[in-house]
């Protein structure tokens, strides 16, 4: 851990996003560079790549500037808005010693005194682009699950980083909040600003100081028109999209325990987590 500005403890909310297979259309990661970007959050510390990536897998990057080839590695960093009632981890899902990367940051949760931590991912499923965005929250704490209107998880099998990080954070005794996007399977290359924006309203209900989201509104209209496009030349996608609007407008997407919508959810996660099963 290499930390570039010292803080004191201020008992902020902590959120959390990994690029990785936990990010589907770079939904979560989007939402935190822009809830970064508009709080204008300055970096305090890093936690380095050396012990925790392989670069055969994720390459560091070069690029040219005004003093020659320069090296960029990958990082996982911590921000803070002005006043540190917000903070913010950004990076991408390592590969090795997992429990010594969530001690890292686990370390820096207790050090200044997080007050709660919200985890976001997003996930490929079987939703229409043209409707609102489902975004599932989970939280083992009562009361906290209580107040904000999420689920217990019930899932049991293989996780990602961001599951492992959740369960240490609750082990420490902090509230941990994990919130997840969809993103339509049938556009799964393309990045969604819709579901990075479901994603920072849904921030918005939880944090001590919203933030705005002009930026990705209209990159959601854009967004839009352009799948609208793709799919109207392709007779098979058109009508698949169509039984998915027609089975969303019949509530069967809706995230409750009732729906399904969970256990979707739940088996994304074994799934993503898992890839080489079955």
């Amino acid at each position: 851990m290499v930390w570039e500005k010292q803080l004191e403890g201020s008992g902020g909310v902590l959120v959390v996003a990994f690029e990785g297979w936990n990010d589907a259309g770079n939904a979560s990661s989007w939402a935190a560079r822009h809830l970064r970007e508009d709080l204008n959050a300055e970096q305090f510390a890093t936690i380095l790549a050396e012990d925790f990536y392989d670069f055969s897998t994720t390459r560091p990057l070069v690029h040219l500037a005004e003093n020659g080839r320069q090296l960029d590695w990958p990082e996982t960093k911590f921000s803070a808005a002005t006043d540190q009632d917000i903070l913010l981890l950004e990076g991408i899902e390592p590969h090795l010693q997992w429990r010594s990367f969530v001690e890292e940051i686990t370390s820096v949760v207790t050090r200044l005194e997080v007050s709660m931590v919200i985890t976001l991912g997003s996930l490929l499923t079987e939703v229409p682009h043209s409707r609102p965005v489902m975004v599932y929250g989970f939280c083992e704490d009562d009361e906290t699950s209580s107040r904000l209107n999420l689920q217990k998880s019930m899932y049991e099998g293989p996780t990602g980083i961001i599951g492992v990080l959740n369960q240490a954070i609750q082990e420490h005794n902090i509230p941990v909040v994990s919130l997840w996007a969809t993103v339509p399977n049938y556009v799964s290359g393309a990045t969604s600003p819709k579901a990075a924006l479901a994603l920072i309203e849904r921030l918005n209900e939880i944090l001590p100081s919203p933030v705005t989201s002009t930026e990705l509104e209209i990159a959601c209209a854009a967004y839009e028109r352009q799948i609208n496009e793709l799919i109207e030349s392709d007779e098979d996608m058109n009508a698949y999209v169509m039984d998915l609007e027609y089975r969303y407008d019949q509530g069967e997407f809706e995230a409750d325990p009732a729906s399904g919508f969970g256990d979707r959810v739940e088996r994304w996660l074994h799934d993503g987590a898992n890839p080489d099963e079955g």
